[in-house]
């Protein structure tokens, strides 16, 4: 089983003044924006050598860190060696704009989503 972190999300009450945080203090810069419900902005910040930090401003949800996102290889062989180790596989798996993922959690309750790129489940972009 191969992962790399890829990025880390974080729930955020000040979407600008976050963003001015990151960029002055750190030199991140905007990579894509997305506003996928009205009361939803989703912002992926990347550093110099393209790690990524993806911010999600929405009332309905606590502020701080909400996951870590891993590539994975082979989705269906990580969940079942998870699975093998006692640990639980917390979603489907269902298909993002690069492939496919879903979710476990660490003993502190933070969530990993667990990435496989792979287009051939992705979702069609219009």
């Amino acid at each position: 089983m191969s992962t790399r972190i890829q990025y880390t999300t974080m729930i955020v009450n000040n979407m600008e003044k976050t963003l001015e945080f990151y960029r002055k203090a750190f030199g991140f810069e905007i990579d894509s924006e997305f506003n996928p419900q009205p009361e939803t902005r989703i912002v992926i910040i990347k550093d110099k050598e393209g790690r990524m930090l993806e911010l999600i401003q929405n009332a309905k949800f606590e502020t701080g860190l909400y996951s870590i996102g891993m590539d994975v290889d082979d989705l269906e062989e990580t969940a079942r060696d998870l699975e093998s180790k006692g640990y639980e596989i917390t979603g489907p798996m269902v298909p993002t704009l690069v492939g496919r993922m879903t979710f476990t959690k660490d003993p502190n309750g933070v969530n990993i989503a667990l990435i496989e790129h792979n287009m051939e489940y992705a979702l069609k972009q219009e």
